[in-house]
């Protein structure tokens, strides 16, 4: 069976340790921790991980900044918002990066485990709290309306591919299956399956080798330059 992979990001080392303790406890977890001296999106690019538990307030770069780049350059994770009580502004703030649930600090071990694994079952938590609050509700209805009457669309926005995943793409280009290029990589296969699956997504691809095709259309891998693979020595 996969593991869950949950990243956890949070400016206070003693929460962002504890809640990192408690998750890997879950043998259908895998816990990474984003300590603040990290690069944290070269983190998660690297990690890809299912779930993102992140600070609203995080130091440096803001919350909510990093959950929009997330939902940018890395699709396929989804971002939990660690705050407490926020109110109708702050919400509709956090509903407009694409994050799929914010959590109070005060949360229980079991209610937070409870929480990423109906995430990763499909569910979207966060639209419990917008059915809670019809101010919310209104807001993000007019927000919609102002985007399809300016004739915008999300699918106009071109999202470039990180530089981890164009290396992907040229393994998968060269002819290497998931396994091979997480044993070159040195990375899990389930990361290997996220990057794919981030990659497939913004390409519109309808397999691998569609999204080989389009990359190589739009100039992001070279047809002369794909990557044969290459095994580590013992």
């Amino acid at each position: 069976m996969d593991k869950i992979v949950v990243m956890m990001v949070d400016k206070q080392p003693l929460f962002r340790v504890g809640v990192c303790h408690a998750l890997s406890q879950q043998p259908d977890f895998d816990v990474v921790d984003g300590a603040p001296d990290q690069n944290v999106m070269a983190l998660i690019e690297a990690n890809s991980p299912d779930m993102l538990l992140l600070d609203i307030d995080y130091p440096s770069l803001r919350g909510l900044e990093l959950a929009r780049r997330v939902a940018l350059y890395c699709p396929t994770t989804k971002v939990i918002m660690l705050t407490s009580n926020p109110d109708d502004r702050q919400l509709f703030e956090i509903i407009k990066t694409g994050a799929v649930a914010y959590l109070d600090k005060s949360i229980t071990a079991e209610e937070l485990t409870r929480t990423i694994r109906r995430i990763s079952s499909g569910k979207y938590p966060i639209n419990d709290s917008v059915l809670a609050r019809p101010k919310i509700a209104e807001h993000v209805l007019r927000q919609f309306q102002s985007i399809y009457s300016n004739g915008k669309t999300m699918e106009s926005v071109a999202v470039p591919l990180t530089s981890r995943e164009t290396q992907i793409l040229n393994y998968i280009a060269a002819g290497n299956s998931n396994k091979q290029i997480a044993n070159i990589l040195q990375i899990s296969e389930q990361t290997i399956k996220n990057h794919v699956s981030n990659i497939l997504r913004k390409l519109n691809a309808n397999d691998r080798a569609h999204a080989v095709v389009l990359a190589i259309r739009y100039g992001w891998i070279s047809a002369e330059e794909l990557q044969p693979l290459t095994y580590p020595q013992n």
